[in-house]
């Protein structure tokens, strides 16, 4: 754990943090659960039946319950850095637990693999750019050659207009689905304060430099971007 993504471990460590988090996502980002099953789509484009999912910050485990429940015959590894988080995840996950594997730590802690497919969503802007180039670096080389990564976290425009721009949509859409407007608000400046928001166009030359092949967007909305790309 390096200094800049410590605050953020430190955070979600915390049980009161991760037993409210599951309530979070979908007032936060449009499409929360529609994202999931584009996912599944797009794994299932190459892989087998029986796939195995190698999941980045699985704590709470909402995406591989929400994977588990649409593909019966898929099996999941699961790794976050925060304990409390991967607590929660395993009480939600009781259900799948025959399928499901979870592991504290970080993506190079994770198994060698090799998986079928991986997914990191709502993680990747908790780590600076080498941070985040190591990580995906780390989860392509646990991948068969040719499998999916599936991503999905806040990326938008830099430029001081268009960054306030999409900031103030991010806290309109927040207060529509039913968030306090000041609780919004301050979500917003959390996102231009604290995490590492990039460009959409940088992002993407840090996954291709991670070692993704063919990388696109699938998903756009507000202050969140999505993006498929395969092994080399």
């Amino acid at each position: 754990m390096t200094d800049a993504s410590k605050p953020f471990v430190e955070f979600f460590d915390n049980e009161d943090h991760a037993a409210q988090y599951p309530e979070g996502p979908s007032k936060f980002m449009p499409g929360f659960r529609s994202v999931h099953q584009m996912a599944g789509v797009l794994i299932r484009e190459t892989a087998p039946a029986h796939a195995q999912v190698l999941v980045h910050g699985a704590g709470g485990g909402l995406e591989i319950a929400a994977f588990a429940s649409a593909n019966p015959d898929w099996t999941f590894v699961g790794v976050d850095p925060a304990k409390a988080m991967l607590d929660q995840a395993e009480a939600r996950l009781a259900g799948f637990s025959d399928r499901v594997s979870l592991h504290h730590g970080f993506a190079e802690d994770a198994r060698p693999g090799p998986f079928d497919a991986a997914t990191s969503f709502l993680t990747l802007h908790f780590l600076d750019a080498e941070e985040r180039l190591k990580a995906v670096s780390e989860i392509v080389q646990r991948l068969k050659p040719g499998a999916p990564f599936v991503t999905a976290y806040c990326s938008i425009p830099q430029t001081k207009d268009q960054k306030t721009l999409w900031l103030n949509r991010h806290a309109a859409y927040t207060v529509a689905s039913g968030v306090d407007p000041e609780v919004a608000e301050k979500g917003g400046q959390d996102i231009a304060e604290h995490l590492f928001v990039f460009d959409p166009e940088v992002d993407q030359q840090i996954l291709e430099s991670a070692g993704l092949k063919d990388v696109g967007m699938f998903y756009s909305a507000f202050t969140w971007r999505g993006w498929v790309g395969h092994a080399g």
